[in-house]
């Protein structure tokens, strides 16, 4: 089970990072004047949602749904900082699927958000991963 817990860490990092870069780069995109480098900025939010992103969210919620049955669900049913700690992640899997549909609008051209937007989008996910991080460590309830 211990490589299951590491693949789960090394998949969680990587979606995070990506989570944390990708809307960076819908700001860059936004900002872009020119059509060579707005190509460019899809080329790069393609393949990071796609080839890296994608795997690692998956991976991220099975090798977590694994070590949540393998630690002993019933134990853990009546803690609150876990059902916390999965809502939080429910709302990282909507902000990643909400990354995917800014993709799509920059891809498309119907992107209605400006930069600032963005940027703002961007600090989210940090917001989360702090809340993450303290529930696991501190379990406050």
């Amino acid at each position: 089970m211990l490589w299951i817990k590491s693949l789960h860490v090394i998949a969680m990092v990587a979606w995070f990072a990506g989570l944390f870069y990708l809307p960076r780069l819908f700001v860059y995109h936004v900002d872009c004047a020119d059509e060579a480098g707005r190509q460019r900025f899809q080329v790069m939010e393609r393949r990071l949602y796609w080839a890296i992103m994608m795997p690692a969210a998956l991976v991220t919620v099975l090798a977590g749904l694994a070590l949540l049955v393998d630690y002993a669900w019933a134990a853990y049913s009546k803690a609150g900082w876990l059902h916390a700690k999965l809502t939080l992640v429910a709302l990282l899997v909507i902000y990643h699927w909400l990354c995917g549909r800014y993709l799509a609008d920059l891809r498309d051209g119907r992107h209605t958000h400006s930069a600032r937007f963005f940027r703002v989008f961007n600090e989210l996910p940090t917001l989360v991963l702090v809340a993450v991080v303290c529930l696991t460590i501190v379990k406050p309830f």
